[in-house]
């Protein structure tokens, strides 16, 4: 009996093994986009682009910014095994001075959260 129940336990860990073996994974081309020095009232959107390098479906559940003056958009369907995908981010560039924000992604990739930056700097424009 306490054979069976062994097998039957060996055998379970075995699957449960295999399941968890097929993950989203997500890569990203860059995980910092610098702005470099931009003028005020520019266009602030920039794109992080990703590939799925795993074998499941990879679900965003959620991008924040570390402040409100940044706007993260994520995509809503998942993206399939060897896609690849966007996450645009809008800076408001109506704000003079130093661009340092953070943007956490968190999805059901074997690494669920993930942070990116942004960073540059926002000069106001001559002569004015």
């Amino acid at each position: 009996m306490k054979k069976i129940v062994l097998v039957l336990f060996v055998g379970l860990m075995g699957l449960t093994l295999q399941a968890q073996e097929k993950a989203a994974k997500i890569e990203f081309k860059t995980e910092t986009v610098d702005y470099g020095e931009i003028e005020k009232g520019s266009d602030g959107v920039r794109v992080f682009e990703f590939t799925n390098t795993g074998e499941a479906p990879l679900i965003i559940s959620k991008v924040s910014s570390s402040c409100g003056c940044t706007i993260p958009k994520k995509p809503e369907e998942p993206i399939m095994p060897g896609k690849t995908g966007q996450i645009q981010v809008k800076y408001d560039t109506n704000r003079v001075g130093p661009i340092r924000k953070a943007i956490t992604v968190i999805s059901n990739a074997d690494t669920p959260t993930k942070v990116l930056k942004i960073k540059g700097e926002v000069k106001a424009a001559e002569g004015r």
